[in-house]
């Protein structure tokens, strides 16, 4: 049975990649269609997969936004939110961005 809004998850794959995806069913039953193969393209080759973080968004849009930035994640950010360390996120994504930014052009 479909839930209200929607959930964001993080999978850990076979090969030790991260999926991350959005759900409107019960998170469970959507790990269960990963590790079946039903509607898993990324995941399908990297079974099984393991929950190891996801959160419940009222609204749709909200989750929507959410998976869209995890998705944009490195490896550490990912790893950080998946422990819990909250405090980690800003320096991590600050640190990313110091690295891949875009180049400043003096006049």
């Amino acid at each position: 049975m479909p839930v209200e809004g929607a959930s964001v998850y993080i999978l850990l794959c076979a090969d030790g990649s991260y999926y991350a995806g959005l759900t409107r069913k019960e998170v469970e039953t959507r790990v269960s269609e990963h590790n079946l193969g039903i509607n898993a393209d990324y995941t399908t080759r990297r079974r099984p997969v393991k929950l190891v973080w996801s959160e419940h968004f009222e609204l749709l849009t909200e989750a929507i936004a959410t998976e869209r930035r995890i998705k944009g994640w490195s490896r550490a950010k990912k790893e950080a939110l998946i422990s819990g360390d909250y405090d980690a996120l800003p320096a991590l994504a600050a640190r990313r961005n110091k690295k891949g930014g875009p180049k400043q052009f003096s006049s």
